[in-house]
């Protein structure tokens, strides 16, 4: 049973501009009531009204219905209209979507502009040709056949149950458009180096040399800005390196710097950036330790899946990702591990100016899940190689080289947020293949931060893998050697059902189940003070506890799923911080 939260949703939900990382003036949200149709196999329509856009059709929050399905051969149509006037098309406007799952095709005016694959990542579509003054037609096509046939499906599952989620399809972030200078600023990558106090930024080459400026001078102007004061203002085209004497991001000390890109064609573009350094290096006594601007740092962390009780994979207002963010702070985490999905960018732009560390997943595909090799055989302590395509259902080359597409685009998209440390390709063997080849594309594709190659099991060996990355539910807690960084990338789990406040109140899944709330607390404060905070003494680098919150059947967070009760108190989570923290601080 879908149930509600106390968060409400306005006629235009999540109406705040959706990329805080690249902001113009000139945008319009597309949120809201859009005309909705699903079409069966045979091509006649199966239902017929309205949605409320971002949320997918599935969710309680779309308007649509909780039981609505979306089956193999059936496509779903979105359609509404929007006025244009001269003030808004400035000579290249593009139609941006925050995600769509899994295909879809953009129609303007009844002519293809564009479309897109793949479930999780941003993407535009340019409608500069088909734009028009007055009323214009939008019309999306989506199917949702790539999660069904070894797309990047994550926790989503036809027969769902356990760990495993309700599918859902079409539209889920936001859709809004952006018009700008046919001689615009392009899009950037920012660099920063905390030993050194500098900031680069580079901008990606246009796709053509049609708005190219025939002289060597300066296009662009950018201004810095702390906390409202201009403390830099240079010219420069394609690259720009300054430095600073730069306050440093951390977790304790989130200092942001805000920025203004303009150039001579009179576009504009808003950003910030904060000045961190994520590596790896050795303590005293030899052991692999991460840092965080230059020193030893302990991350201590909690699993986040990102599923909503009424909004599924899409939180119902901004305010609710705040919120629950801003617990997390209070309970003393540093880091947040996104479980197998893309959030929001809005989403990391909390948590960079929370101070809120990301360990990012990329979304898991390929063919049918097999219990017996992916799990029970890794618990047995069995490992394989993962250059078998068939032991991982990974036979199909398409889908490998459109996992390599979508890591592309998730680091593309995701590379200017602050708090992210640390790419994970791979969790608990689904999908897994060539990750040492894989590791070493997303490493060359961004250089600037941490892969976890293989989070769980099957580890390819101290000389292809990464960091030795544990999954500990059912044993005890060690830390091994290895020359490797030890992180302790999923561990806890433990389970209490809240009568009134679960998905489903005759299946419940968790590692570990209590009775009641002190039950609970109590375990909580053994796990982490007795068992887990002597391993960081010996080598521990990162803990990663399962999980914020209860999802569907899954009962093993830390709040409910409809977010409306507490199972354990922040000042018991806060005590155990602070006591994790204190150790940590004595590496050396």
């Amino acid at each position: 049973m879908r149930l509600k939260t106390n968060y409400e949703v306005g006629e235009i939900p999540h109406a705040e501009h959706p990329c805080p990382q690249a902001m113009r003036k000139n945008w319009l949200c597309l949120n809201g009531k859009w005309s909705f149709c699903k079409i069966d196999a045979n091509g006649e329509p199966a239902f017929e009204g309205e949605i409320l856009v971002p949320f997918s059709p599935e969710s309680l929050l779309s308007g649509v219905g909780e039981k609505f399905r979306l089956k193999s051969g059936e496509t779903l149509l979105y359609e509404r209209t929007v006025l244009f006037d001269r003030a808004f098309l400035l000579g290249v406007t593009l139609l941006h979507f925050g995600a769509v799952d899994y295909e879809c095709e953009v129609y303007i005016n009844g002519e293809k502009a564009g479309g897109h694959r793949g479930g999780y990542t941003p993407f535009a579509v340019d409608i500069s040709p088909f734009a028009r003054m007055g009323e214009n037609e939008i019309k999306i096509v989506c199917t949702d056949e790539g999660t069904r046939n070894g797309g990047a499906r994550g926790k989503q599952s036809d027969k769902h149950g356990g760990i495993w989620y309700t599918p859902q399809s079409g539209i889920w972030q936001t859709v809004w458009l952006e018009s700008m200078p046919k001689r615009h600023i392009e899009p950037f990558k920012i660099f920063t180096d905390a030993a050194a106090k500098t900031v680069k930024i580079t901008h990606l080459p246009p796709p053509s040399e049609e708005f190219e400026l025939e002289t060597d001078s300066p296009e662009n102007e950018i201004t810095v800005f702390d906390n409202g004061v201009e403390i830099l203002r240079a010219k420069y085209r394609d690259e720009i390196v300054f430095s600073y004497d730069f306050e440093l991001w951390s977790p304790e000390h989130p200092k942001l710097y805000d920025f203004i890109i303009t150039n001579a064609a009179g576009d504009e573009v808003r950003s910030y950036f904060g000045v961190r350094t994520f590596g790896k290096m050795r303590d005293k006594k030899g052991r692999a330790r991460l840092t965080l601007n230059g020193k030893p740092y302990f991350f201590h962390g909690i699993l986040d899946q990102g599923y909503w009780s009424d909004g599924m994979l899409t939180y119902p207002s901004d305010q609710a990702a705040l919120d629950e963010l801003t617990l997390l702070k209070r309970m003393g985490f540093n880091t947040v591990r996104k479980h197998i999905k893309l959030e929001p960018m809005r989403w990391y732009y909390h948590c960079d100016r929370l101070g809120l560390i990301v360990w990012q997943d990329f979304v898991n595909g390929g063919g049918k899940y097999k219990f017996s090799h992916i799990a029970l055989l890794p618990f047995l302590g069995f490992k394989h190689r993962d250059d078998d395509y068939k032991f991982f259902s990974r036979e199909s080359a398409v889908e490998r080289a459109e996992f390599y597409v979508t890591a592309d685009e998730t680091v593309n998209a995701l590379f200017n947020c602050v708090c992210i440390a640390l790419w994970t390709p791979f969790n608990e063997g689904w999908g897994q293949f060539d990750s040492e080849a894989v590791a070493e594309h997303v490493s060359k594709k961004d250089p600037t931060r941490l892969i976890d190659s293989v989070s769980g099991w099957h580890d390819q060996g101290k000389k292809k893998t990464t960091f030795k990355s544990m999954h500990t539910y059912y044993t005890r807690l060690k830390v091994p050697r290895d020359p490797r960084p030890v992180v302790l990338s999923e561990f806890g789990g433990y389970s209490l059902k809240c009568v009134g406040h679960v998905f489903n109140e005759s299946k419940e899944f968790g590692y570990k189940t209590f009775d009641t709330a002190n039950e609970l607390a109590q375990a909580l404060q053994k796990l982490y003070i007795e068992k887990l905070l002597p391993l960081i003494g010996r080598g521990l680098c990162a803990a990663i506890y399962t999980q914020v919150s209860d999802v569907e059947e899954e009962i093993n967070g830390l709040v409910t799923y409809d977010r409306k009760i507490l199972k354990v108190p922040i000042e018991l989570m806060s005590s155990i911080s602070v006591a994790l923290k204190t150790a940590a601080d004595k590496i050396e």
